[in-house]
Formats: C-alpha cells, structure tokens, sequence
C-alpha cells in the first residue's frame, strides 16, 4: 500500500503535467508566448485541529465489513461503512493553515508564469520543530484555493462546479438559483444548513 501522503504526491504531479500540458497546447493554438510551471505543493494543518477526532472524507478502495475491520487493526487507519456500498478507510479533512511552497508559487505568477498548484488541496502536513510531516488527511480543494487566492491578492476566484449556479432548497420543488449573494446571506443560507458539507458548504 502507497502512504497516504505520497499518493496524494503523485496525484498532484500526474494531474499537474496533464493541466500544464493543456493550457501550453491552448496557448499556442492562440499564438500567446506564455510558460506554465507545475508546483507538487505542502499545506500545513493544526494537530489540534478537531477533524482529526472525527474523520469522516472516504478514501481508496470498497471492501467488506470484515476485510475492512482487520484492515483498520492491522495499519492503525480508521474505517467505516460508505452510503450502503461497502466498507472504506475514512481520513480527516482538517482546514488548511498555510502553503509552504507559498513564496515559489510568488516569485513565478510574478514572473509570468501560468502556475498550477495546490492540487487535491496540497499534502496535509504537520509543522514540527523537526520540519515538516506529511500525515493521513484530505483538505478541501475550495479552501486551499481561496487560502491561496487571498495570499496571491488575485482578482478573482472562479470554482468550477458541475452545476449552473449555487441553489437553495436544492433538489426540491423549491430550489432557487443564486446569481449573487453577500457575506450576510452566506452566512444566513448556512445556518439554514442550505448547502451539503463536503460539497456546495465549502465552496460557499
């Protein structure tokens, strides 16, 4: 089995090298002279952090109840049973504190590269007096990102969703598109409980 930390690694390089490699394509297809530069990124989380008491965001693969028990005894890892579809490992999915590679992503936007980072979120780490150390959590993509945005300055901030517009009342006779919103409706929808954590919530 490939540590957790590692796999999440690989998966920022692979999908990276395929992001580059497209938006190079897109920009030469219109004749713009740009360079893009792909950054394997380290987001630091708390330790304290309470999502590590309760870790609920299903990862890898689906195995019985019984594969997944002995599993769970023999690695140390936490597992539990997935929407009546079989039995997975369950990570924590703390907040993100900050990008270590924060000041590289810096210095090459600042240069003019197209820069793709923070993918998956980044690999979760610990900050120790001995560094840094890679530990078993998934952070969420739409909060890294915004960490990022906000400490890059940007402009705008665009989530890509696979529905047309944020809604309320979703999947309900009642459900309304929302085309703007501020902080204070935000925050008012939520207590509501209008939007599914782990899906719309964060993204809001």
């Amino acid at each position: 089995d490939m540590p957790f930390p590692e796999a999440g690694a690989m998966s920022q390089g692979y999908i990276g090298y395929q992001l580059s490699q497209a938006i190079l394509n897109q920009l030469k297809e219109r004749g713009i002279q740009r360079s893009t530069a792909c950054i394997v990124t380290q987001t630091v989380v708390d330790e304290a952090d309470p999502a590590f008491q309760n870790p609920t965001k299903p990862v890898g693969a689906f195995m019985d109840e019984e594969t997944a028990k002995a599993k769970a005894e023999a690695m140390g890892i936490t597992v539990k049973e997935d929407a009546g579809r079989g039995w997975r490992q369950v990570v924590a999915s703390p907040i993100p504190k900050r990008i270590v590679e924060f000041d590289a992503v810096r210095d090459l936007v600042e240069d003019g590269y197209i820069v793709v980072s923070t993918g998956g979120g980044g690999v979760p780490v610990f900050e120790t007096e001995g560094g840094y150390v890679g530990t078993p959590a998934v952070i969420d993509k739409d909060r890294s990102s915004a960490l990022m945005a906000a400490e890059l300055g940007a402009d705008m901030l665009v989530i890509l969703t696979a529905v047309e517009k944020v809604c309320v009342n979703f999947n309900t006779p009642e459900q309304e598109a929302i085309s703007e919103m501020d902080v204070a409706q935000a925050e008012e929808y939520i207590k509501e409980g209008q939007f599914a954590p782990g899906s719309m919530l964060p993204k809001v």
